[in-house]
């Protein structure tokens, strides 16, 4: 993506924001420039209750205080993509089915039956984060949105051991806050950029992603309004993970198919919107014992294939 360049102007000091406008902008979650300059001009009108107009020259004001990038060829985006950092998962053969580990600027979604190994990998994930380059890590922070009440510290401490850190550093690398519903959920976003100003947060796992949306939105009548606030969602997600070079990890529920009679009995929750969202999606099964099993099967340069690892006591293994 086009290189960001972070301003050193404040809200305030953009033109039409008086301090009550800046006090709703905040509180809504445009908390830097960077928000404003890529927000759409009705979303800005609505939680500021300003006109159409208004939001669009404030807007602008910022984007000329933020350059966020135009048109670039081929070759500078190459040579970008070599900053690129890879998480390591564990599992070198999990890694090489990733290219080479979990990618930062990128969503990554994990999507299976209850006990496939999501949260596993996303415990494991939020370890190696903490490591150096040299270890498969990115020497960064965690931060963990828990929306089913699955994070546990003492899984934590189990990988740790094997890996021989300590645990307590460690915990204190992974801020973790519980999702009550999916309006807090999105508000969490927002309080992790807060985060990420004082703290190198290099992960952002959401575990899951959809099983509020799911629960709160029922029935076709409020199908395109869960739609559309999943997508939004998924776009902070997204432009997070592009601002502060962190992986964003999302696991995913799944649902039986009409025709489960014919091939794969399950598919992920979220329809096109985190189809089309998410960079990388992994289905994974369970097999024999602790083996399971991860399938590729979207990604903007990797062919569909799989891979066989193990979730042990010690974590995320061949």
């Amino acid at each position: 993506m086009p290189e960001i360049v972070m301003a050193s102007k404040s809200i305030e000091e953009l033109p039409g924001v008086g301090p009550a406008t800046a006090d709703k902008l905040k509180e809504a979650g445009f908390s830097d420039l960077m928000a404003l300059a890529v927000a759409s001009p009705q979303a800005l009108a609505d939680v500021a209750e300003l006109g159409t107009t208004v939001a669009q020259k404030i807007i602008l004001a910022a984007r000329e205080e933020v350059d966020i990038g135009g048109f670039e060829t081929g070759d500078i985006l190459l040579e970008r993509r070599k900053s690129v950092s890879k998480l390591t998962t564990g599992s070198k053969a999990l890694d090489s089915l990733l290219g080479g580990g979990v990618e930062t600027q990128a969503i990554t979604e994990v999507f299976g039956e209850f006990g496939s190994g999501k949260t596993q990998i996303a415990h494991q994930l939020a370890v190696n984060v903490t490591r150096p380059e040299e270890d498969g890590g990115v020497d960064g922070e965690t931060v963990w949105i828990d929306t089913e009440s699955t994070f546990r510290p003492e899984r934590i401490v189990q990988m740790c051991a094997a890996l021989e850190l300590d645990p307590d550093e460690v915990l204190q690398k992974i801020h973790v806050a519980r999702a009550f519903n999916s309006h807090h959920q999105m508000l969490l976003v927002d309080k992790a950029k807060e985060l990420a100003q004082v703290h190198p947060i290099r992960l952002f796992v959401e575990d899951s992603l959809t099983s509020h949306f799911r629960a709160e939105y029922i029935g076709r009548g409020v199908l395109a309004e869960r739609q559309q606030l999943l997508n939004r969602h998924i776009h902070n997600l997204m432009r997070f993970g592009d601002i502060y070079d962190a992986t964003i990890f999302v696991t995913n529920q799944v649902q039986a198919k009409p025709d489960a009679f014919f091939g794969d009995p399950t598919r992920p929750i979220g329809g096109h919107v985190v189809a089309h969202t998410s960079t990388f999606r992994i289905y994974l099964r369970k097999s024999k014992g602790e083996r399971r099993i991860a399938r590729l099967i979207d990604s903007p340069n990797l062919p569909e294939a799989e891979a066989i690892f193990t979730i042990s006591e010690d974590g995320i293994r061949d």
